[in-house]
């Protein structure tokens, strides 16, 4: 969501994300046109009418798990944002299960919580994860 246009939002999908994620974002943009959102999340500028970039993640229940905000010099990675949806998802299914380590991607190794954890989560993820990417 942006205070763009729903049409830049198209072009840009179209000529640009497209290229960086193979057939573009799966979810629809969306336009907060006059900034009402960007200004409920503290990222909206009214003096200059513009919104920081920021990325937030909500759940089903509209609950944050997670949020980015950067500043428009400073590019974003869209398919790192997939990643953590992804994870996100993940994690829900398991109703808190199984956890995502640093890194992990769809396919690899979760993470079980619990007591056997604590103080072994480098050793679990180096052999699970292994740097295989």
């Amino acid at each position: 969501m942006s205070i763009d246009s729903v049409f830049v939002h198209k072009m840009w999908n179209d000529n640009e994300l497209s290229k960086m994620v193979k057939g573009g974002v799966p979810f629809p943009m969306l336009s907060d046109a006059g900034g009402k959102v960007g200004a409920a999340y503290g990222i909206y500028d009214a003096d200059a009418g513009v919104e920081t970039r920021g990325r937030f993640i909500i759940d089903p229940d509209g609950i944050i798990q997670g949020f980015e905000v950067l500043t428009p010099p400073v590019g974003r990675n869209v398919a790192e944002s997939l990643r953590q949806v992804q994870a996100f998802q993940l994690v829900r299914a398991s109703k808190g299960a199984e956890a995502t380590p640093s890194g992990w991607k769809p396919g690899k190794a979760t993470l079980k919580p619990g007591p056997d954890l604590v103080g072994r989560v480098w050793e679990v993820w180096k052999t699970s994860m292994a740097f295989d990417d």
